[in-house]
C-alpha cells in the first residue's frame, strides 16, 4: 500500500507528517511527503529515512520577504493547485490513500490528484478552527473581511463558503475540468470532504459537541525525537536553575521586530536565564552575558523538560511540546490558529496568552511572572500526563484498515 502525504506549510505542519510517515512504515506502508523544497524539512525526513518529493517554492524564503512573489494571488492559487496536483498524481496509485494539509489550494491539487488516480483522500486539519463548527469563527482573511453584523458563528461558516468560492473556485475549478475532472459549486466543502480528519489532542485542541459535522480526531501527531542536546548546551541547562526559553518558530516577526530583545530585558527582569532560539526571525543575543544561550535546530522534546517555562508563537506543534513536558507556557500569538492556542493554554490553567503578537518588557515580564508561579508549574505538570501520544499510531491504523 502507498500512503502519499501532502503539506505546503512551514515546519509544523510538515514535521507531522513525519511522524505519521514512521508509523505508516512500521506497518508496511509506502510513503512518500510531498512538502515545500525547504532543506531543513528534506533534512528532518531523510533522519526519519522518509522520501520527500520537493514541490513549489521554499516557504522560509516566501515568510521572510528574501524571495517576494512576483504574481498575483490568482495566479499563486493555480500555480500551487497545478503544482501539487501535479507532484502528487505522480507519487500516488489507484487504491492506495492521500492524505494532505496545509495551504489550501495544495490541499485542493492533493485532492484532485487523488480523485483523478483513483486514491482515497483524507483531509487533516492540524487546529479545530480549521473546520465548520458551531463553536468557533472560521479565520478571516484580510482582502475578505465578514460583515460586521455578522456574529452568529453558523452563519459566518455558510458566509465562509463564498469567501472561499471567491478566492479559490475559479483557479480549483479550472485545474479540474483541464484534467478531465467535474467541476465543483462548494470548493471549500469538497476538499475538506463530509469526514476530515482532526489532529489535536482531545483535551488541548477538542473537537467540540454538539456539531453538525463528523469530525475524526485522532490525536497530535509528535515525531518521537532521540537526538541528544548539544553538550554546551547540556553544559548551560546544569550551571544553573532552570532557564526560561523563548522561541518564535517559523514566524518571521515582522509585525514584532524587537521581540527577541524585548524578550530577553524581559526574562532578565525577573532573574532567570534564556535559551534563545534563532528560529526564521533570526532572534540572537543582545550582549555577551553568559545568562543567553543561543540555539538553532535542537530537540524540543528534551529541552522543554529542562526549562522553567516556554515563552513562543503558539503553534501547534510548540504548544503540544510544551505540553507533553509540563513546561508553564506564555503565548504571544501571531497568526491564523495561533490566538485558539493562547486561549486553550490560559482556559486550562498551564500557561497565560499575551494580549496580541508584539510584546513590551512590561506585558512580557507581568505574563512571565503568573506562570512561573507554583501552582502553573504543578497544573501543567499534571496536564502533561493526560495528553495521549498516540496520535500517529491510531492514524495510521485507520488508514492500513481502510484498505482492507
Amino acid at each position: 500500500m502507498r500512503v502519499v502525504l501532502s503539506t505546503y506549510g512551514s515546519r509544523g505542519d510538515v514535521q507531522p507528517l513525519a511522524g505519521l510517515a514512521v508509523k505508516l512504515r512500521e506497518l508496511g506502508a509506502e510513503v512518500r511527503v510531498c512538502a515545500p523544497p525547504d532543506e531543513e524539512f528534506a533534512q528532518r525526513l531523510a533522519a526519519v529515512g522518509v522520501e520527500m518529493v520537493p514541490v513549489g517554492e521554499s516557504v522560509r524564503a516566501l515568510a521572510s520577504g528574501a524571495s517576494s512573489p512576483t504574481v498575483d494571488f490568482p495566479t499563486r492559487v493555480a500555480r500551487l493547485v497545478g503544482q501539487f496536483h501535479e507532484a502528487v498524481a505522480a507519487a500516488a496509485e489507484p487504491g492506495g490513500a492521500v492524505v494532505a494539509t496545509g495551504l489550501f489550494p495544495a490541499v485542493a491539487g492533493a485532492q484532485a490528484a487523488a480523485e483523478r488516480v483513483g486514491a482515497r483522500f483524507t483531509y487533516v486539519a492540524l487546529q479545530p478552527t480549521m473546520l465548520p463548527s458551531p463553536h468557533h469563527r472560521p479565520f478571516e482573511f484580510p482582502s475578505q473581511p465578514y460583515p460586521p453584523e455578522l456574529t452568529d458563528h453558523r452563519e459566518l461558516w455558510e458566509f465562509n463558503i463564498g469567501t472561499m468560492n471567491a478566492l479559490f473556485r475559479e483557479q480549483v475549478n479550472a485545474h479540474r475540468a483541464s484534467v478531465g475532472l467535474a467541476e465543483v459549486e462548494n470548493v471549500r466543502d469538497h476538499v475538506f470532504t463530509d469526514r476530515p480528519w482532526l489532529a489535536t489532542d482531545p483535551l488541548l485542541g477538542p473537537w467540540r459537541q454538539p456539531a453538525e459535522r463528523e469530525v475524526v480526531q485522532t490525536g497530535a501527531w509528535l515525531l518521537s525525537d532521540d537526538r541528544p542536546l548539544p553538550a554546551d548546551l547540556s553544559a548551560f541547562l546544569a550551571a544553573g536553575e532552570p532557564p526560561v526559553y523563548v522561541g518564535f518558530g517559523s514566524m518571521p516577526l515582522h509585525g514584532a521586530p524587537d521581540a527577541g530583545p524585548v524578550a530577553i530585558e524581559a526574562v532578565r527582569a525577573l532573574g532567570r536565564r534564556i535559551v534563545l532560539a534563532q528560529g526564521w526571525a533570526n532572534l540572537a543575543p543582545v550582549d555577551g552575558g553568559d545568562d543567553c544561550f543561543a540555539v538553532g535546530e535542537v530537540n524540543q522534546q528534551a529541552l522543554f523538560t529542562r526549562v522553567a517555562a516556554v515563552v513562543h508563537h503558539g503553534g501547534a506543534g510548540t504548544t503540544t511540546a510544551a505540553a507533553v513536558a509540563g513546561a508553564p507556557q506564555v503565548v504571544v500569538p501571531q497568526i491564523v490558529d495561533q490566538p485558539y492556542w493562547a486561549d486553550r493554554v490560559a482556559a486550562l490553567g498551564i500557561g497565560a496568552a499575551h494580549d496580541g503578537p508584539a510584546p513590551t518588557v512590561d506585558s512580557l515580564s507581568a505574563a512571565l511572572e503568573q506562570v512561573l508561579a507554583p501552582e502553573v508549574g504543578a497544573r501543567a505538570a499534571a496536564f502533561a500526563g493526560e495528553i495521549r501520544t498516540d496520535g500517529t499510531a491510531v492514524a495510521a491504523r485507520l488508514l492500513v484498515d481502510a484498505a482492507g
